[in-house]
């Protein structure tokens, strides 16, 4: 069975929104590096790093989960209620990815602001 319409372009929007998390989450990397060199001890540092780390980590896991809900759709002849099942858990992915998009927007704007 082909996916649905409507669940084909929440995944393309989940898709576009987990790149821009990587995106964001890597250049937030590449600016709390050097920081941290200067500063090894700064705890503020340190859990900006982890933050970062994990949204890369969040992004994967999300990608990898959006994989399985596609795959399930291979099944010929398959329920409506599973449609309607992934329908939902893509919708409430979706917003997760954009509550940790915009914790990551905020990271990289604070350390592009630092001294």
């Amino acid at each position: 069975m082909t996916i649905p319409q409507e669940l084909a372009a929440l995944i393309t929007q989940l898709d576009r929104e987990l790149d821009h998390i990587e995106e964001l989450a890597t250049e937030g990397l590449n600016l709390v590096r050097p920081l941290l060199e200067r500063f090894p001890d700064n705890v503020i540092f340190i859990g900006l790093l982890a933050t970062l780390n994990n949204a890369l980590f969040f992004s994967n896991n999300c990608k990898n989960r959006i994989q399985i809900i596609i795959e399930s759709f291979s099944t010929a002849n398959i329920a409506i209620e599973v449609i309607q099942e992934a329908g939902e858990d893509l919708a409430e992915l979706l917003g997760r990815v954009i509550e940790a998009k915009m914790q990551v927007s905020r990271i990289v704007a604070r350390l592009k602001n630092f001294p």
